[in-house]
């Protein structure tokens, strides 16, 4: 990919992607894949089938995560033993789908039942981002490791724990290098003391996922939302 495509297409194509990932969301809704019975495996094979059929999805950037119950709680590297969907649970889904040779990072938190407590952090999930990319948007300057404490803080004044021992990363076409995934300064975590608004290596804009992993306080579950930050 050329220096002049990446910085004057970057931000639309990325926008593009996320839209698609938006696009599958609504269709794993409308066709009910998340119900009592269901196995986090049994979810996620049918969300690769459905990406493959309705938008010729075949590639995902990183593997689909898919979590409920009390696998909520754990971070995106743990390794959980699969579990079922039960009445009144939660359940987090993590994308990762390529469209166009772009990166879309979507992730949604659904209840499935009447629990308040449950329901409650879902919608928080939403409160706590939009706080956070609001603070992120009216200082573009601030390191990744000020950012995280800004989630951090935000979602426990809520009430809430973070999850998650990053909040977001960098996003680009298809695909980044491991050191670049790996590396403190495209990382919304405490160690790395970089502008997030600093330009790469070429003189390009970087733009950002920004990822919010609240837990219950009793450590019961936890509820996942993820999208772009600077898009």
């Amino acid at each position: 990919m050329s220096v002049d495509r990446v910085s004057k297409n970057l931000p639309e194509e990325l926008d593009r992607a996320q839209r698609k990932a938006a696009a599958l969301f609504v269709e794993i809704e409308r066709l009910q894949l998340i119900r009592v019975g269901e196995t986090e495996r049994s979810i996620s094979q049918a969300i690769a089938e459905l990406a493959e059929r309705s938008f010729g999805t075949r590639t995902h950037w990183h593997r689909r995560m898919v979590r409920c119950g009390p696998n909520t709680r754990l971070q995106f590297a743990a390794d959980v033993p699969d579990h079922a969907v039960e009445s009144d649970d939660i359940v987090s889904i993590d994308l990762g789908p390529v469209f166009d040779e772009h990166e879309a990072d979507f992730g949604r938190t659904y209840v499935v039942g009447t629990d308040p407590e449950k329901l409650r952090l879902r919608d928080d999930l939403r409160v706590v981002f939009d706080a956070c990319k609001a603070a992120y948007l009216a200082q573009p300057s601030m390191t990744g490791a000020e950012l995280y404490d800004r989630v951090v803080r935000t979602a426990a004044e809520r009430g809430w724990g973070f999850g998650g021992a990053h909040a977001g990363h960098l996003v680009g076409a298809f695909p980044l290098s491991r050191a670049q995934r790996d590396a403190a300064s495209n990382r919304i975590r405490p160690d790395n003391l970089t502008p997030m608004n600093s330009l790469d290596d070429a003189g390009n804009p970087r733009y950002w996922i920004l990822e919010v992993h609240l837990l219950d306080p009793t450590g019961a579950f936890g509820g996942f939302l993820e999208e772009l930050l600077n898009v």
